[in-house]
């Protein structure tokens, strides 16, 4: 036998948190409104948005009182029908051919190497058996180092040490930009 809920329904804990965010919530954006303090910007986005974060617990609430009776649940979850006897009729043939067809599809991509969460790494076996060692696929990466080509030579800083630091000569490039103007 299932309790009867009365006046809040079974969610009163979302209920309460509700109207207490939207309280404090109004509170502080009063507060950011009508008192003459130098941070009332503050005050009043803070108070909108603890209104806005009331929402989620009328959300909470609401979805948790809602009522489905249990013939329409039936469907939605895959809960049979006692009287039915199991799966008959078109509704058990096209469950049968969603499962043939959704198993069908989740074995191809094991089969051809997709994604697949149970999927393990399979060795190759050798002609007499044994299983070969996987070989890992080398790629060739060309790696140098380019030096500018340059037309002035380096230039020397003198420092108040006395030492000489070379500075590279370094260049950029820019493309000229054109700009249209239409004067009327």
């Amino acid at each position: 036998m299932e309790p009867a809920y009365r006046g809040l329904g079974r969610c009163v804990c979302c209920f309460w948190l509700a109207v207490a965010f939207d309280i404090a919530g109004l509170g502080v954006l009063l507060v950011g409104v009508f008192v003459n303090v130098f941070f009332y910007d503050l005050l009043i986005y803070a108070g909108a948005i603890v209104i806005f974060l009331s929402l989620i617990w009328w959300v909470f609430w609401y979805s948790g009182n809602i009522e489905v009776p249990l013939a329409e649940l039936e469907d939605d979850v895959g809960l049979l029908k006692k009287d039915k006897g199991g799966l008959s009729g078109i509704s058990g043939a096209v469950r049968r051919l969603s499962s043939r067809l959704s198993s069908g599809i989740r074995n191809s991509f094991r089969r051809n190497g997709g994604p697949s969460s149970t999927r393990t790494a399979r060795a190759p076996r050798s002609a007499g058996g044994q299983t070969a060692a996987p070989q890992a696929e080398q790629v060739a990466v060309a790696m140098g180092t380019m030096t500018p080509q340059e037309d002035t030579p380096h230039t020397a800083i003198e420092s108040s040490v006395a030492r000489e630091v070379e500075m590279p000569h370094t260049t950029t490039e820019t493309s000229p930009r054109q700009y249209n103007v239409t004067v009327t």
